[in-house]
């Protein structure tokens, strides 16, 4: 399987794992309990991470729009009676804060390391 549909398959796991584990009317606990805030934005970089992996060509930012709307999505979902989940738009926003860090992180290091946007793009 070549590295662009691995990278593919596992972004799309990612993202169909963070939308049932969101939406889940009790989802089981995360060793350690961290905060909501931590949480949203750890899954968010690594969606981030995974999103510029599987799609190597793409620009950047073209990459927030998409993710962003996904963590609005959620917010939206969480938001049903039926879930007993707690909807925020500051979840939202720590989604989208947590994108544009691992965009700007990701940028820096293409930056730093030319190499490394031309091997990914060769994938």
């Amino acid at each position: 399987m070549p590295r662009n549909r691995l990278f593919l398959l596992v972004f799309c796991l990612a993202v169909a794992f963070t939308f049932v584990m969101a939406t889940l009317p009790h989802p089981p606990r995360i060793p350690g309990n961290p905060q909501d805030k931590i949480q949203h934005i750890t899954a968010f970089v690594v969606l981030t991470v995974l999103a510029i992996s599987a799609f190597p060509r793409t620009r950047l930012l073209y990459i927030v729009p998409g993710l962003s709307a996904f963590g609005a999505l959620i917010e939206f979902v969480q938001a049903i009676p039926a879930l007993h989940r707690d909807s925020d738009w500051r979840d939202w926003l720590a989604d989208t804060v947590a994108i544009l860090g691992a965009l700007l992180v990701t940028r820096l290091l293409r930056r730093l390391l030319p190499g490394l946007s031309s091997a990914r793009a060769q994938g």
